[in-house]
């Protein structure tokens, strides 16, 4: 959501408004004060000041026009305006299957998966992740990894954040009925995205770092996942994320 502002030459450049993700945003609230991370980062990192314009959304489909109205050392209030009504939400359900992966890797896997619009997350234990999950970790990594998606959210412009589910097993996954649409990426498979039918939901599934094991393979072809392949090289775990999500979404979704 650009605003017009003038330079001294009088001509007319683009600023994009900053966008906060802000859950107790509520309709009927005149004057919100942000929370202690969001304040953080509009006058700390951002530098606002007084009087200027920001965007603040619910992740539920809820955006404002915003001001900021009254600034202190350690709290911020802002003047809500107007309701923002612009819908960047793809037609297209899709569901994330995630290989757990290191670090940045997954960090970047959930950053392009947001902002290429899926709707909800789920992230999968395999047998070659090699990250440490246990005693306490998953919730740690968990709370990091919602945090990467809010700050997509709000660099992306998407007002709803996608639901991200808590760390699953590739059997608990298997074994999910709700799935739909259900694609696995797999570089020896004969079909490609464009050879299936039209979809209006998709569950796709992501290998790790390693890829999954033929015994993995076996029990995902059991659960009558699709196999794809995606051209003749080997991607990486979040570039085959990324690239899929957008083929994807080319395909049958928003992109087109």
């Amino acid at each position: 959501m650009p605003r017009l502002i003038g330079d001294k030459s009088g001509m007319i450049s683009t600023m994009r408004i900053p966008r906060f993700y802000c859950p107790e945003l509520t309709p009927d609230l005149d004057v919100l004060p942000l929370s202690d991370a969001a304040h953080r980062h509009a006058v700390q990192v951002l530098r606002l000041k007084q009087g200027d314009h920001l965007a603040v959304f619910d992740g539920q489909g809820l955006e404002y026009q915003a001001v900021l109205e009254q600034i202190s050392k350690r709290q911020s209030t802002i003047k809500l305006l107007e309701q923002v009504v612009d819908n960047k939400e793809s037609p297209l359900k899709i569901t994330l299957l995630q290989s757990i992966s290191r670090g940045e890797r997954m960090d970047y896997a959930l950053q392009k998966a947001v902002e290429l619009g899926v709707t909800r997350i789920i992230p999968v234990i395999t047998e070659r992740c090699n990250v440490q999950l246990s005693n306490g970790r998953a919730d740690k990594r968990w709370a990091h990894w919602r945090g990467v998606m809010i700050s997509a959210c709000e660099q992306s412009g998407r007002s709803v954040l996608p639901e991200l589910e808590q760390v699953t097993s590739l059997d608990e996954v298997l074994n999910n009925s709700s799935l739909q649409g259900k694609i696995v990426l797999e570089p020896l498979a004969e079909n490609s995205f464009s050879s299936l039918g039209t979809m209006t939901e998709v569950s796709l599934l992501i290998g790790p770092e390693g890829g999954f094991s033929e015994q993995e393979l076996v029990q995902i072809q059991a659960a009558a996942f699709q196999s794809v392949q995606f051209g003749p090289r080997i991607l990486r775990t979040e570039t085959a994320t990324a690239a899929s999500l957008a083929v994807i979404q080319t395909l049958w979704g928003d992109l087109n």
